[in-house]
């Protein structure tokens, strides 16, 4: 099977959102740097409570769908739909915006460090107005497992060969039948992961360094930077020190994108309706 090559490098850059968590943005950084589907990847990670203590407040999206992965930390969500949410270590939130959604996201927690990851996967013209829905998925029944060599995997989303166990995510059926997985590889350590070649993919390092390589070169990634794939059936990695990193891949949409902040849609007059929709309270309707 073919290496994926590598061919492009996004360092994550510091910013803020919500009312001033901050965190580091890599794909979404500008609306140029995406990878069909994904539309966003963002990691908070802090252990000072003046960086995530304001937290989230009530806001709206339309048009796509979010992913929010818990490391360290415990988050309430909350929804126009009534929808309550406890997000503890492990834990993920699978939302689907849809036509609209007006949520929440607070911490619970006055002290202690914060750390996790939002990603944003776009939706199909035909789901986009879709109702909104929302799934809690606990850590326990999220699959992982440790092969031979002491390499770690969890998966969110998908199905993956791990340990000669077939690990199935919980989240499947989706129109972009996302993979979504988290790495741990111990220092010294290998592994080629077969990805089939009608997704695109990308991998983001959020601690040691990484070693990614191809048939004829390769290159050493550290944290807060995400790696964006070409095509190819395997992505090759390595750790030159104990690794942790995210694994995504997903079938494209291969539609336009506009954006004007919460809203993804298809065209600007999609999004000014949105946009007018929200103002006149109709965006959940």
């Amino acid at each position: 099977m073919s290496i994926r090559p590598i061919t492009q490098v996004i360092r994550g850059l510091p910013t803020s959102d919500g009312a001033g968590v901050k965190l580091y943005r890599s794909l979404g950084q500008t609306q140029g740097i995406r990878l069909d589907p994904f539309l966003m990847l963002d990691e908070f990670g802090t252990e000072n409570p003046d960086d995530y203590i304001a937290g989230f407040p009530p806001h709206p999206h339309r048009g796509f769908e979010t992913v929010t992965y818990m490391l360290e930390g415990h988050m309430l969500h909350e929804d126009h739909m009534g929808n309550r949410g406890d997000l503890h270590p492990g834990d993920v939130q699978w939302m689907t915006a849809g036509r609209g959604i007006i949520h929440s996201e607070m911490p619970q927690q006055k002290e202690g460090a914060m750390r996790g990851f939002q990603l944003w996967l776009n939706l199909p013209a035909k789901e986009k107005m879709k109702p909104a829905s929302y799934r809690d998925i606990p850590s326990q029944s999220i699959p992982q497992a440790t092969d031979a060599r002491g390499i770690w995997m969890k998966v969110i989303a998908g199905e993956v060969e791990h340990g000669q166990q077939l690990l199935k995510g919980p989240m499947q059926g989706l129109s972009t039948d996302p993979i979504y997985l988290d790495l741990h590889i111990p220092k010294g350590e290998s592994l080629e992961l077969p990805i089939d070649s009608a997704r695109t993919a990308f991998s983001y390092v959020y601690e040691g360094l990484a070693e990614y390589r191809t048939h004829h070169h390769s290159q050493i990634i550290s944290p807060q930077h995400a790696v964006i794939f070409g095509e190819g059936e395997t992505i090759a990695v390595k750790a030159l020190e104990d690794l942790r990193c995210l694994i995504l891949a997903a079938i494209p949409i291969q539609e336009p994108i506009v954006q004007y902040g919460p809203f993804v849609m298809n065209t600007r007059e999609e999004i000014e309706q949105a946009i007018d929709d929200y103002q006149n309270q109709r965006l959940t309707a």
